[in-house]
């Protein structure tokens, strides 16, 4: 009569190996998981450099006038009026500050003119980042009036970009 059954040795053959497969599979899924983590971390960063890309873009083709205040060699304030506003509003004052390597948007119903900001003023702020440069450059041809904006932030993430105010 013949036993049809499994022994020891070879249940304990088969645990073995389920335990192994289930090692690499268990390696494979943290490896996933972690590489997603990445993955969004990335979109997430290219996604907020798009945004403001996007709104310096917005911003400056849209401008009705353009002052740009020199600070330094590496950093420049830019007071604009444009058309586009991030708060729904009719022609708004913009300014872009960079205090403490911090880029700030100002947005504004009343003119900005100069910096350090006048006491009564009231704007709405937004941090855009840490920044090592922030340039705004005019083209010397009048006819063309042309600005180039250069960004560089902290992270070394740069931006640079040419743009022709549409409306000035």
């Amino acid at each position: 009569m013949k036993k049809s059954a499994f022994t020891l040795i070879e249940l304990l053959i088969s645990i073995v190996i389920l335990s192994i497969l289930m090692l690499f599979l268990y390696q494979s899924y943290a490896n996933l998981n972690r590489s997603n983590t990445l993955l969004s971390e990335e979109v997430q960063k290219i996604s907020k450099i798009q945004k403001i890309k996007k709104t310096i873009i917005n911003d400056f083709t849209r401008a009705l006038s353009i002052n740009i205040l020199n600070q330094d060699t590496k950093i420049d304030i830019a007071f604009l009026q444009t058309s586009h506003s991030l708060y729904e509003r009719t022609n708004p004052y913009v300014g872009y500050i960079v205090k403490d390597k911090r880029l700030f948007r100002i947005e504004s119903l009343k003119p900005l003119r100069e910096f350090p900001l006048v006491a009564d003023s009231e704007f709405v702020v937004e941090e855009l980042g840490k920044v090592k440069i922030f340039r705004v450059y005019k083209s010397t041809d009048a006819m063309k009036g042309l600005y180039l904006v250069h960004l560089l932030f902290e992270d070394t993430t740069e931006i640079l970009l040419k743009l022709n105010p549409l409306e000035i």
